[in-house]
């Protein structure tokens, strides 16, 4: 039997999303953020909350203080503008990442491991702080996993057992968020009855906890 509970509405969805949280949330750019969910945790003014994503598009949490601290890897985008304003007055904290970096630290949080090594950012102000190791005469920095209580994840369909398709390039995101946190809450354009064709499915159901169609 399926874990995954359906919720009438966003705002049921999050509800227990405390302040303080880390949230993992889905998207390249616009593809594949969930909107609906965010608009409820800030109905709600969550508050502390760190942000993990491609780019720092909450506007909703920064019109009222609700991010304490932002991970990401692109946040001069156009739908960052309330994040640097924030950032500007030194009320929110970034992290910044590589894409493929961030990717990864959270791949291997889902994964249980312990971290990886990588060369990227070798030398640069990204490598600040981050211990290093050496393999076979070449330097690495160690990267650590990431993982997080909540991950928002949007979907294109999904059936009543939490089984996902994800649509483009929503799924570049929003497939290994929802391996990385204990309890996944997924807006979702389409319910189906009966279960997806698995030769189709993304995600599979074991990883996703609630359901809510996108109002």
């Amino acid at each position: 039997m399926s874990k995954t509970q359906i919720y009438a509405t966003s705002a049921e969805a999050v509800a227990d999303i405390p302040d303080g949280a880390t949230i993992l949330c889905g998207g390249f750019g616009g593809a594949g953020y969930p909107s609906n969910l965010i608009s409820a945790l800030a109905a709600r003014r969550v508050s502390k909350l760190t942000m993990v994503a491609n780019n720092a598009g909450h506007k909703a949490l920064f019109d009222y203080g609700g991010v304490r601290k932002v991970v990401c890897s692109y946040p001069l985008g156009p739908t960052s503008k309330g994040f640097l304003e924030v950032l500007d007055r030194g009320e929110a904290e970034l992290e910044l990442e590589p894409q493929g970096t961030l990717v990864e630290r959270i791949r291997t949080g889902g994964a249980g491991l312990g971290g990886f090594l990588t060369q990227v950012g070798m030398g640069t102000e990204l490598a600040a702080g981050k211990q290093t190791v050496g393999v076979d005469g070449q330097e690495y920095l160690i990267c650590k996993p990431i993982r997080a209580e909540f991950a928002l994840v949007k979907a294109q369909k999904a059936d009543r057992y939490g089984n996902l398709i994800y649509r483009h390039a929503a799924r570049n995101f929003n497939a290994v968020m929802a391996m990385a946190a204990p309890v996944v809450i997924v807006e979702v354009s389409e319910i189906v009855d009966g279960y997806l064709d698995p030769d189709t499915v993304h995600t599979p159901g074991a990883f996703i906890d609630r359901l809510v169609k996108a109002e």
